[in-house]
């Protein structure tokens, strides 16, 4: 039985992940600095504990198949970009795989336009959080080929207060923004968990970014 150790399991993304996970009947080890407010379930475990506690990380990675970080890139006067090294060398020790709920901000709106952070839309209140999620794709691309990874970006309406009502269904995209016929580019985080689990139940992306939306 796969196990995944999701960190940030009190969060939006990482919530949904681990409930999606259990749904499906694997194991979860739900991780996050506090977690008083997940309710018991079968086949979960929880574990408080920090992404920048490199002993910590590196004791899910030792006990869980794939390792799910699903954390702000940027919070706190902190950039998850401080974590990577820890997160890289525990997976690569143990050999795991590592699953990265990433941003929308740096996928490109058009084949050969600008990256969304980048177009006058985008909210300067949100520029911190894309930035810092873009520096940590492009350090998990640095890495050396034994560091099994993948990053899943969202479209770019996806958030606890977004209210994306959920389909059933998702479309998959590359770099580029996924956007239906009339403009609009969405995903919930049911759907958005769905993809994410549809990709550690049977991979199809090796130490690469994907983009979910429908």
């Amino acid at each position: 039985m796969t196990t995944i150790a999701v960190i940030g399991a009190t969060g939006f993304a990482g919530g949904a992940i681990a409930s999606e996970a259990l749904a499906r009947g694997y194991d979860v080890i739900a991780a996050a600095r506090d977690t008083a407010s997940i309710d018991p379930a079968d086949h979960q475990t929880v574990r408080d504990g920090d992404v920048y506690d490199a002993e910590f990380v590196d004791g899910l990675a030792r006990d869980a198949d794939v390792l799910v970080v699903a954390v702000p890139h940027h919070a706190e006067n902190r950039d998850l970009i401080d974590a990577v090294p820890g997160l890289t060398d525990a997976v690569r020790r143990h050999r795991r795989r590592l699953g990265v709920v990433g941003g929308a901000g740096s996928l490109r709106v058009s084949p050969d336009g600008p990256i969304l952070m980048e177009t006058p839309q985008f909210p300067e209140s949100a520029k911190p959080e894309a930035r810092a999620a873009y520096a940590v794709l492009d350090a998990l691309t640095r890495t050396t080929e034994d560091v099994n990874w993948f990053s899943v970006s969202p479209s770019a309406v996806f958030g606890r207060l977004s209210d994306v009502p959920r389909r059933g269904t998702y479309r998959l995209g590359g770099d580029d923004l996924l956007s239906e016929p009339d403009g609009s580019s969405s995903i919930s985080a049911p759907d958005f968990a769905q993809a994410f689990v549809d990709e550690i139940a049977s991979p199809t992306h090796y130490r690469e970014r994907f983009t979910v939306g429908y």
